[in-house]
């Protein structure tokens, strides 16, 4: 039997997960599957049950399920914890246990959604772009970092580190998804002035030369963030390092008008945590308002990347743009003409196009 494990987390996170789950017990009645799945505490309500974001049992669990599915972490209310025990320690820690170095995050745009974009209808219109974001290196994992006494005050210190095989790795992870894309990858990097990113456009030229029926291009990390606002549509595949595609990524969800839409799935070859990449947004937790919508993708990118249910996957995005088409939205998508629903509803009307 297929085994997920399900980290609902904090604020919104319970809500969505509710409403992907619904819509993944769907799919199962249908295509007869079998998933089977696993509560796994994770991030602050963790914290005040176990004194830790990340119970032993929890990653237990993550480990032995054959994929991982996550709500969102952290609020105001564990601020003021020490950093080693903050919620999004829980997150980083399944990724960093589980090896979980590809992060893919697409973004598209929904043509019903056009105008909930903030720019014009000519710049976004069609956008169909997947950051591939390496996820276990780069400055948030790499040492010596901290604070510490320095010259009468304080220093912090974070360090940038990528090795040959860790940048191979995700290179040839955008390639191969190119491949059955539109065959242009950009890598982004500040290589005139991190020699880190220098070697990482070095590794990823030579990783090229594999795949030639694929265009590689080279573009500096202001640049692209530039040009993510100036002309989206050129980005097909975007590869870059971890704090480079975190911020891009948030970047390029805005794009397609609300960061409530997108989903991603962080892989290791077949094992992956799937998880929407908005926050867990505590002003509206327990509201029934949040968009349930990226928590849903990223259930069908789960069935699509781990399960081989290509069919299963395509159904749920069929039934959450025939909804869209339908004039339905959450509130954070919602403009005049369209019909308000709340998180239950969403998903209800979701698994109502799917049947």
């Amino acid at each position: 039997m297929p085994l997920i494990a399900l980290c609902a987390g904090d604020g919104i996170g319970p809500e969505v997960a509710a409403e992907a789950v619904k819509v993944l017990k769907a799919v199962d009645a249908k295509h007869r599957i079998g998933f089977e799945f696993m509560e796994a505490p994770v991030g602050g309500g963790a914290y005040d049950l176990f004194g830790t974001p990340l119970p032993a049992e929890s990653l237990a669990k993550a480990k032995k399920a054959d994929a991982v599915f996550l709500g969102a972490v952290g609020g105001p209310k564990w601020e003021k914890l020490d950093y080693s025990v903050r919620p999004e320690r829980g997150l980083l820690g399944l990724r960093s246990e589980l090896d979980l170095y590809a992060n893919i995050r697409p973004a598209k745009m929904f043509t019903p959604l056009i105008d909930a974009s903030t720019l014009k209808r000519e710049v976004v219109e069609g956008i169909d772009m997947v950051v591939i974001r390496e996820l276990t290196g780069d400055i948030y994992f790499g040492k010596p970092r901290g604070v510490e006494k320095y010259e009468g005050g304080k220093r912090g210190v974070n360090t940038m580190v990528y090795t040959t095989p860790e940048i191979d790795r995700i290179a040839r992870v955008a390639f191969e998804i190119a491949r059955k894309r539109r065959k242009k990858v950009c890598s982004v990097d500040k290589a005139n002035v991190l020699e880190c990113t220098e070697l990482w456009r070095e590794v990823v030229t030579e990783v090229h030369k594999e795949y030639q029926d694929v265009e590689l291009s080279h573009m500096y990390v202001d640049n692209a963030a530039m040009q993510m606002i100036r002309n989206p549509r050129q980005f097909d595949v975007v590869l870059t390092g971890n704090i480079f595609g975190d911020i891009l990524s948030d970047e390029a969800s805005m794009l397609t008008g609300s960061i409530g839409m997108l989903p991603s799935a962080s892989l290791n070859g077949k094992k992956g945590m799937y998880e929407p990449i908005h926050g867990s947004a505590p002003d509206i937790a327990g509201k029934g308002i949040a968009n349930p919508i990226a928590s849903i993708l990223s259930m069908a990118m789960m069935l699509d990347y781990t399960f081989d249910q290509k069919q299963a996957a395509r159904e749920i995005e069929d039934a959450v743009a025939r909804v869209l088409d339908k004039g339905f939205r959450t509130a954070d998508i919602y403009s005049p003409g369209t019909a308000k629903v709340g998180t239950t509803e969403m998903g209800n009307l979701i698994i109502k196009e799917m049947q």
